[in-house]
């Protein structure tokens, strides 16, 4: 296989439905994208698996939506690791790539940099999902405990108890090398949804998983029940290096995993990195203030900065342009 054919599927997500037992699915992976998101910063290995597992979660979860704007995914915690938090935008047209971008907030004394289980450094808190379909909406969000022993089994529990979708997440992330080449970041992962014509089970009651919360079990009939256990017991299966490896690719993976289920694939989408921030969207976040407050934020250098936690954009500007008492025409105001 050439070097080409190796990395054809990389940075993709492959949306694909299993015609026997009426689940559909995802395969992604993210290769060059994880890269540049990690690239950003200089977190240690143990924050890094974290925001990868979130970036990888990120860009599945929002390829099932037709979005218009932006998927976020926040997971706050008490532990060292304070917030992971990822954006996923969506195409603005046909054809066009959908945007990743992610950072994290730790708290370097606190952090067990040797921990084997980076999901440990969360501790106590909640993941939210948050979808805003752009101006003139409203936008939505749900939110679950951190329980379960990994972000994706959050996920999981996010879509049982906020959708009622049964579902479930086979991931693998880390860094790999290719034969001559350096070492890179590579995430790979299955996603599985059923979606079941009523959950006669969920309403009004508690579930059977961790902290009461919903399982598949509790929101299936005994017919649908079966299909999504059959269709887990061949995900679980799956190794490492197919999600991952160069070398199989995700159409070649589903006719592995679930030939018997009749998979049906649809048209991938791409995903790049990509940031929204700018200098507009800064000076419109500091139009809320007061020229006391846009003073108090004034560096003894006489300008107000501001740095983007996602892409590490740095803008200096000046104090007398900003908030709604400015004295000053924002430069490039004069047409």
């Amino acid at each position: 296989m050439s070097f080409g054919s190796q990395i054809a599927w990389d940075d993709t997500v492959l949306p694909f439905q299993l015609d026997r037992c009426d689940i559909r699915g995802r395969v992604a992976r993210l290769d060059g994208v994880l890269d540049q998101v990690l690239a950003q910063h200089d977190y240690p290995p143990v924050i890094e698996a974290l925001v990868a597992e979130a970036a990888l979660l990120t860009a599945m979860i929002g390829q099932t939506i037709k979005l218009r704007w932006k998927l976020s995914i926040q997971v706050r915690g008490d532990g060292p690791a304070r917030l992971i938090a990822t954006d996923y935008y969506g195409p603005s047209e046909d054809g066009r790539s959908a945007r990743v971008r992610a950072y994290a907030s730790y708290d370097a004394e606190r952090l067990n940099y040797d921990a084997t289980d980076p999901f440990s450094q969360i501790g106590k808190g909640y993941m939210a999902i948050l979808i805003d379909q752009g101006e003139g909406t409203v936008p939505y969000q749900g939110i679950t405990p951190i329980a379960g022993g990994s972000l994706a089994a959050c996920a999981e529990t996010y879509f049982a108890q906020s959708e009622q979708l049964p579902t479930r997440f086979s991931l693998s992330f880390g860094r790999s090398r290719l034969a001559g080449q350096g070492e890179t970041w590579r995430a790979g992962g299955v996603m599985l949804q059923m979606m079941p014509k009523a959950s006669p089970f969920a309403a009004g009651e508690g579930g059977s998983g961790e902290q009461g919360v919903l399982q598949a079990q509790d929101i299936l009939d005994d017919e649908a029940r079966e299909n999504w256990v059959r269709a887990n017991v061949l995900l679980d299966t799956v190794e490492d290096l197919e999600l991952i490896g160069p070398t199989v690719q995700p159409t070649e993976l589903l006719i592995r995993l679930f030939h018997e289920e009749e998979p049906r694939v649809f048209d991938s989408q791409s995903v790049k990195f990509g940031c929204t921030c700018s200098e507009a969207r800064v000076r419109q976040s500091l139009s809320i203030y007061s020229a006391k407050d846009i003073a108090h934020m004034t560096t003894p250098e006489g300008i107000v900065t501001a740095d983007c936690q996602f892409c590490g954009a740095h803008y200096e500007l000046d104090p007398k342009t900003l908030g709604f008492e400015a004295e000053k025409e924002t430069p490039g105001d004069r047409g």
